[in-house]
């Protein structure tokens, strides 16, 4: 792999920014910031750009989206799988684990057995990826039958996260029983009476949860693949998830379980596009009241890769967060979250996963991507 000299750059390390600095690549990782070394490099002139370790995602629904433009429209799963690849390395992400919902729907990519496809085909994708393309396994615990899938991905290594959602009426993110219908039945176009029988099939299922959610946590840690959890609305559920082995809390729906999370040592988990909505979806807790309030560990791109990168630079903008500390957000912390020892910050050794921004704002956007060591993305302005 052919070396380059990054010149002209600011520089985000963990601290600090360092000014009109120099980083080498060599053999796919960060050789040295300000190298003495330089013989042979090809060098390439970043113009005063900002330099950024490259954005890790630790939840994307948006490969489900490519599958599924349409309801009911599928386009080959191959052709998903490159074009997710190519639409977060546009956005500056170099590691990203793409969620897909196991809540056999029977519907879309939604069904149980489509999503495993659309999981492998990811996988089958994933050596000749742009990016570094990991799979995240969205599981509803009240789905009885998806448990058997997910085991045989894990013992293929198809996954590479596997979070525990509880989608039972009346708790976590759907609280409001009557919301919860109302989200059924606009998602899913279901009749009044399918919407209710889905309500009982859930109410019926949740007896059995615990059991399966402790088979397929000892599966996961089997097989070293990362477990969160989702929509945690108590401190009494982030026990049990830790006791499970979560690392991870996706999305805690208030401060209090937000504050119970850190304390048990769990990252919390929040998304990008609460940020730049300053709301969120679900009517639950806001992502910039988190990282007010110091609760906020992680950003990911949620339904949005776009809304990453620009998220970083609003808290900045607006005050809230410095430039480290705001990047801490979607490169360092992810990667400690995960267990991606390799990556996530700028120092000598890691992986050369890298991001060259040119722009502010909103308007931000990736003008050279590198991941691990490799230019996948390079354009020049007009």
């Amino acid at each position: 792999m052919k070396r380059q000299l990054l010149t002209n750059a600011r520089i985000v390390l963990e601290d600090t920014i360092e000014e009109q600095a120099d980083l080498l690549i060599e053999n796919g990782t960060i050789a040295a910031i300000g190298p003495t070394d330089t013989q042979g490099a090809e060098q390439v002139d970043l113009q005063g750009c900002l330099l950024a370790p490259g954005l890790i995602d630790l939840h994307c629904d948006a490969l489900e989206k490519e599958a599924e433009p349409r309801p009911n429209v599928h386009f080959p799963f191959e052709l998903a799988a490159a074009l997710a690849d190519k639409r977060n390395a546009v956005a500056g992400i170099t590691t990203v684990y793409h969620a897909l919902s196991f809540a056999n729907h029977e519907l879309g990519v939604r069904n149980n057995a489509v999503a495993a496809d659309l999981a492998r085909a990811m996988a089958r994708h994933r050596p000749n990826g742009m990016v570094d393309n990991r799979v995240h396994a969205r599981y509803e615990v009240t789905d009885e039958s998806a448990p058997e899938i997910l085991n045989a991905l894990l013992a293929e290594g198809a996954l590479q996260m596997l979070s525990f959602m509880d989608h039972s009426p009346g708790q976590g993110q759907f609280r409001d029983v009557e919301a919860y219908r109302a989200y059924l039945a606009k998602t899913y176009k279901t009749s009044a009476d399918d919407v209710d029988a889905i309500l009982d099939q859930k109410r019926a299922a949740a007896r059995g949860a615990m059991a399966r959610m402790e088979q397929l946590a000892g599966q996961a840690r089997h097989h070293r693949v990362p477990l969160a959890s989702h929509d945690d609305d108590s401190a009494e559920k982030v026990t049990v998830l830790k006791g499970l082995g979560a690392r991870i809390s996706e999305f805690p729906v208030n401060l209090e379980t937000a504050v119970a999370a850190r304390e048990n040592g769990l990252s919390t988990l929040f998304g990008a596009p609460n940020i730049l909505r300053n709301a969120s979806q679900s009517g639950n807790m806001k992502a910039l009241d988190a990282v007010k309030e110091g609760v906020a560990d992680c950003l990911c791109s949620d339904y949005s890769p776009a809304a990453l990168l620009p998220s970083v630079l609003r808290l900045v903008e607006d005050g809230h967060l410095s430039l480290p500390q705001a990047f801490a957000l979607v490169t360092r912390n992810p990667a400690r979250a995960a267990g991606l020892e390799d990556r996530g910050t700028i120092t000598p050794g890691r992986r050369a996963d890298l991001i060259a921004i040119a722009g502010t704002g909103l308007l931000a956007q990736a003008r050279q991507v590198w991941s691990g060591g490799r230019e996948v993305l390079r354009w020049q302005a007009h």
